[in-house]
């Protein structure tokens, strides 16, 4: 969910081959959400392995990630820690269509509609504790880096891209932008045709780049009045003004210049509002380690296949890819490629 400031971005069509050479945080959580709606069946289900134990976050990271590591893009993922505690109604909201969902679910089974069933199991989805740990098992066994982050995700991994060491944050998010992210790739772990939700029509995703110092130059304003303009139409720890669009909030900001003034003219106020300025601009951020391993390839395989049943020809044909891909750098070892 978050901010959606579409309407007022500049973005540009991109590629993983564009972005080679990068090294690029994660967000974990959203990305994952990503997964586990996306990478299902025929029948509309998230792939599960004979014990029953959902995959399709495992499918995800490993195939979507080589991809990535195939063009020499080095993911770091960063995981959500507590959220704030501003958040609790936006997921108290979520919880509720969650559970509306799963109720026009059980009715559609009743009523045999595979439509629906389809369209609203991709709707349900939960980021459990074991979903996590075996998310970070397999980046450890992949050699790959990632940060636990104090509060949320996004605000960490934006805070990389801050301090020089990432080039862009990997996410479906804009808040990442008020949070001071310098580039945000949309769009990059999944992409291809997506069907639009509730239809059996397709549309074509592209991955797509988002440069903050270009969008703030060409809107004609500071960052503190992006912050100001994402709290308007609202964000995740507050519900925004009614009636008040990105476009419409865009106008108001720059003709009242921040958005107290904006707030006293309209005789409105936002709850919390210097609160969530402050976190927007200072959010809990821990320092990190980013070291690229040698991946254990044994270690995958027993852990994709023999664990998760996972295609064996599969999983060696996306290793070997990999491997090729270092030795096409003409890198003596593993290590030194990363």
């Amino acid at each position: 969910m978050g901010v959606n400031l579409s309407s007022i971005l500049i973005k540009h069509e991109t590629s993983l081959s564009e972005n080679s050479g990068s090294i690029v945080s994660v967000d974990a959580y959203n990305i994952i959400y990503q997964f586990l709606s996306s990478i299902r069946g025929d029948d509309g289900e998230p792939l599960k392995d004979s014990n029953g134990n959902i995959t399709s976050h495992l499918s995800g990271i490993f195939y979507r990630t080589a991809n990535m590591l195939e063009n020499n893009i080095k993911p770091v993922y960063v995981f959500d820690g507590k959220p704030f505690y501003l958040k609790s109604e936006t997921l108290r909201e979520r919880s509720l269509i969650k559970e509306k969902n799963a109720m026009k679910l059980e009715e559609a089974i009743a009523n045999k509609d595979e439509e629906k069933i389809k369209s609203l199991s991709s709707r349900i989805n939960y980021i459990t504790d074991d979903i996590v740990e075996e998310s970070k098992k397999l980046l450890n066994l992949m050699g790959l880096p990632y940060v636990q982050a104090p509060s949320e995700g996004e605000a960490q991994a934006s805070y990389m891209t801050l301090k020089g060491d990432v080039n862009a944050v990997v996410s479906q998010d804009y808040d990442c932008l008020l949070f001071g992210a310098r580039r945000i790739l949309r769009n990059f772990t999944i992409y291809g045709k997506r069907r639009i939700s509730g239809t059996s029509r397709t549309v074509n995703v592209t991955p797509e780049i988002i440069d903050l110092k270009e969008n703030l130059d060409n809107l004609g304003i500071t960052r503190d009045q992006l912050i100001y303009i994402g709290i308007l139409t609202g964000t995740d720890f507050n519900p925004g003004i009614k009636g008040i669009g990105a476009k419409t909030a865009l106008s108001l900001i720059k003709k009242y210049n921040d958005i107290y003034n904006v707030l006293k003219v309209k005789n409105i106020s936002i709850e919390n509002l210097d609160e969530i300025i402050r976190f927007f601009n200072e959010p809990p951020h821990t320092d990190y380690n980013i070291k690229f391993n040698e991946p254990d390839f044994d270690g995958i395989m027993d852990f994709l296949c023999s664990k998760h049943n996972f295609s064996e020809s599969r999983v060696k044909e996306t290793l070997e890819k990999i491997s090729r891909n270092y030795k096409r750098d003409h890198q003596s070892s593993l290590d030194k490629f990363f």
